[in-house]
């Protein structure tokens, strides 16, 4: 971390302690394109600006009106007339003077048809109510870049849509909420094993014993067991667990029969599954380690992160017998500073020495693929091997995958919309929330439809939200006949089915759409717009998992749920 006098280290203090100051330089390395500055999108780049990110860029061909004096806070009624990218740029620039801002006068829609090239030289762009046709297109765009991400982020009335789009994202420090320490005690190391055995409990004093690391008390209890269990040491099974613990609870020191109050020994009782829980490669890695892009696909222009994993493996099948690198840190245990540090310099040692065994494996790939030796440093590499059980690639849908009759993933939209009939406002009623959700997806979907048809989204502008049903009524329609979907809209009246071919849209939302008129309410786009931004940073600083699928937000019931369609 940053020395604390650095001025960007206290502006960035909480962020720091967060994801690092590797993930900060990424961040603020970042150049970013926004496409349409109304309140989500306003609401999205704020957070990122006061984030710290190298550079934005605005497209907007809007003039600020009066409607943006009530839902977006980045203009002033000063501004009425002026481009509304050029106020929102300069506003922006106000909050972080680190961070470059520029803006170009135009419609989107119209960059995306005329000069595509413009995306090449974003990170990532993030595409702000824009419709459906659009966004395949830019989708194909940024793909073809080898190096934008989309992120698409929508505000509809009291529905919120957002949705990633990039071939696959790699993420190094995944953060899980919660991990097991990695202390190897069903599969020790033979000098971690030494060091356990160096020690005569009963020899020590109370307060030698009290403090010995719990490391310890549990591989002795382990070697115990194993003289009386055929050298085994104990399974899963409870009665093992039970009695286990029984054999570490009669090792504690006791005073006329009763045990003495020693935290190191409760300590041991609570780590005591360490030693029954065999270590195991979690599924999600097991399957990058077999992915074929570590393996036969390896190229000589393969992403590092395939690299690393490829190098993984090679340490798994050969120094690892079977495990992957030790991450090398150890929790809080009660014991005296000096045997902490002895237990801490042991575990730090081992992985020392898996990360030379991992950078030699990476050294020879390189060398295998015709890339520079040092193309991936020491650091990355240590990086990697401390946490390597928690890697993670997310592999995205293109939007003409998930829209397009052929390929349109009708068995998950068709479960979604069935659960609960996907009916009602998703108030609470007798229906799943993520029925209700699914249904506004469609809808949002059936509102680009609409105004594909008319050139205006149904209840805008000034327009008899009744007026538009019918029509809104079939786009919706049609959107799920083309998903394959059958079914559709129903009358309040009507009794839902089950099953993919009875999936229906309730009156009371194809309402409630018409009724929001496409308006971009402040309260959800500023809630969006920080989802949006807490997206981007997962993307750019490649740390925590982000949403693999299309999140919907109802504001009505307040729920979110993500559709992987």
């Amino acid at each position: 971390m940053a020395p604390a006098h650095d001025p960007k280290a206290k502006r960035y203090d909480r962020q720091l302690r967060i994801w690092g100051t590797h993930g900060q330089q990424r961040l603020e390395s970042c150049s970013i394109c926004l496409l349409k500055c109304g309140p989500t999108g306003s609401e999205t780049l704020k957070n990122l600006v006061l984030g710290g990110i190298a550079s934005f860029t605005i497209v907007d061909g809007e003039k600020v009106d009066a409607r943006d004096l009530g839902n977006n806070f980045l203009v002033s009624a000063s501004s009425l007339g002026e481009p509304r990218a050029k106020v929102v740029t300069e506003l922006l620039q106000e909050l972080n003077e680190s961070v470059s801002g520029s803006y170009v006068e135009e419609v989107p829609e119209v960059l995306i048809a005329d000069n595509p090239q413009f995306f090449h030289s974003f990170d990532l762009v993030i595409a702000t109510q824009m419709r459906e046709q659009d966004m395949v297109k830019l989708d194909e765009i940024c793909r073809s870049t080898g190096r934008a991400k989309l992120l698409i982020v929508r505000s509809y009335g009291l529905v919120g849509y957002l949705r990633a789009s990039l071939p696959e994202h790699h993420i190094v420090e995944s953060k899980p909420d919660s991990q097991l320490d990695d202390l190897r005690l069903h599969q020790p190391w033979p000098e971690l094993t030494q060091f356990a055995a160096s020690f005569d409990l009963s020899s020590l004093d109370d307060i030698a014993h009290s403090h010995m690391p719990y490391v310890v008390i549990l591989l002795q209890a382990a070697e115990r067991w194993r003289e009386t269990h055929d050298g085994q040491l104990p399974g899963t099974a409870s009665a093992d667990k039970s009695d286990f613990k029984a054999l570490v609870a009669s090792m504690r020191r006791t005073a006329d029969g009763i045990p003495l109050p020693e935290e190191n020994f409760d300590e041991a009782l609570k780590a005591a599954f360490h030693v029954s829980t065999p270590y195991r490669i979690p599924s999600e890695v097991r399957a990058l380690l077999d992915d074929e892009a570590a393996g036969s696909g390896l190229r000589p222009g393969s992403d590092e992160f395939w690299i690393m994993v490829a190098a993984l493996k090679e340490f798994m099948e050969n120094e690892g017998a079977g495990t992957l690198p030790l991450e090398g840190s150890i929790p809080d245990m009660h014991a005296t500073t000096e045997m902490y540090l002895r237990v801490q310099h042991l575990y730090r040692e081992k992985a020392d020495r898996d990360v030379a065994a991992v950078e030699a494996h990476v050294r020879q790939l390189l060398g295998r693929l015709g890339q520079p030796a040092d193309a991936i440093s020491h650091d990355t590499i240590r990086l990697y091997c401390r946490h390597a059980r928690h890697l993670r690639c997310v592999r995205y849908r293109t939007l003409a995958e998930e829209t397009g009759s052929e390929t349109a993933r009708s068995n998950v939209l068709a479960a979604a919309l069935s659960a609960g009939g996907g009916g009602g406002l998703g108030f609470g009623g007798d229906m799943p929330p993520g029925s209700s959700d699914a249904a506004l997806y469609v809808l949002l979907r059936a509102a680009d439809r609409f105004h594909a048809l008319t050139g205006r989204h149904p209840g805008s502008p000034a327009v008899d939200p009744q007026e538009d049903l019918p029509l809104m009524r079939q786009a919706a329609m049609q959107v799920l006949s083309e998903a394959g979907v059958g079914g559709g809209a129903k009358s309040p009246d009507s009794c839902s089915g089950s099953g993919a071919g009875s999936a229906v849209i309730s009156e009371d939302l194809l309402a409630e759409m018409c009724r929001a008129g496409a308006a971009e309410l402040h309260v959800v786009a500023a809630f969006m717009g920080g989802v949006a931004a807490q997206e981007v940073i997962k993307l750019v600083t490649r740390q925590f998992v982000p949403i693999a699928g299309t999140l919907i937000y109802n504001a009505m019931a307040c729920t979110t749920t993500v559709l992987e369609l």
